[in-house]
């Protein structure tokens, strides 16, 4: 068979029924340093798709991640982040199986394309959009079928892989990355997943940041739903504003919560209303409010 490379033996792999604790926890230490390399490598392919999907966000269209098993849980994963993080739902995940597959495995689902189509179509993707499909074998029927439907539609496409895709799947940008077989072989939980994993938090976080919700490395769009997050924002506004704990407290209680509008206030000495339209006039981006005064 032409197997993808997720699925090959490693030449001279190690017999983990026979290895000790102590051999296992080295050899997963060096797989996962394999799989950081193999992202290093895709340096490139990774900044032209941080660069399409930070396009996408900021026209105002959505970035939408699609994928099976494994891939599917982490392309779930990481769009859920996205909201608390930078207070976004323009990231969307979803899976073959739907949401019942995050938490139960239904592996016969990744084989049918006609719901990869299907699932495209009732989420409305269109023009504005950008698809990233995320398939450890470059070749999951479900997330080439939901890629044609997107590319159909006019959508901009990704595909994010650890083994090369067919020829005719339909992506602008294609991240292949090589981080080798598995230890256990075929089980791409393992270094593809991290390897993956590593990926899109660069494309989410990369993009996130040419869209004006980072300001150095601060999460200045946080949303303070729970009490670790308000201390968050808390300290983002006293070390952004110069000001006290309390003050940033103050501030922020004025700003509704918004850590963005609380710096332009004490920045700008605004208050919460001026500020938002100082901000919506930055496009969102608080480094371009705070330089209006200058």
């Amino acid at each position: 068979m032409d197997l993808p490379r997720t699925e090959r033996r490693a030449v001279g792999g190690l017999a983990l029924d026979l290895a000790s604790p102590e051999e296992l926890a080295r050899a997963f230490a060096r797989a996962d340093r394999e799989a950081a390399d193999a992202v290093a490598r895709a340096h490139t392919q990774v900044a032209a798709a941080i660069a399409l999907a930070g396009e996408t966000l900021a026209a105002g269209g959505r970035l939408l991640f699609a994928g099976a098993g494994t891939s599917g849980r982490l392309a779930v994963m990481e769009a859920a982040e996205c909201w608390p993080t930078f207070s976004s739902r323009a990231v969307v995940g979803f899976m073959a199986g739907g949401p019942d597959a995050f938490l139960e495995a239904q592996e016969g689902a990744e084989d049918d394309a006609n719901a990869g189509h299907r699932a495209v179509r009732e989420r409305g993707i269109g023009a504005a959009d950008a698809l990233c499909g995320v398939s450890a074998s470059g070749r999951t029927p479900f997330v080439l079928g939901a890629l044609s439907e997107a590319r159909a539609a006019g959508a901009r496409t990704l595909l994010l892989s650890c083994a090369p895709a067919p020829a005719g799947a339909c992506a602008d940008v294609r991240i292949e990355l090589d981080p080798g077989p598995e230890l256990l072989a075929g089980s791409t939980r393992l270094k593809a997943g991290t390897a993956t994993k590593m990926v899109l938090n660069a494309i989410t976080t990369g993009a996130m940041a040419r869209c004006g919700k980072i300001y150095e490395d601060l999460m200045v769009d946080v949303v303070p739903s729970n009490a670790k997050l308000r201390a968050r924002a808390v300290r983002i506004v006293a070390a952004l504003a110069g000001v006290s704990p309390e003050e940033a407290q103050g501030l922020l209680e004025k700003a509704a919560g918004e850590v963005k509008t609380a710096v332009v206030m004490a920045r700008a000495g605004l208050p919460a209303g001026p500020a938002r339209v100082r901000l919506k006039a930055a496009c969102g981006h608080l480094r371009h409010a705070l330089e209006a005064d200058r």
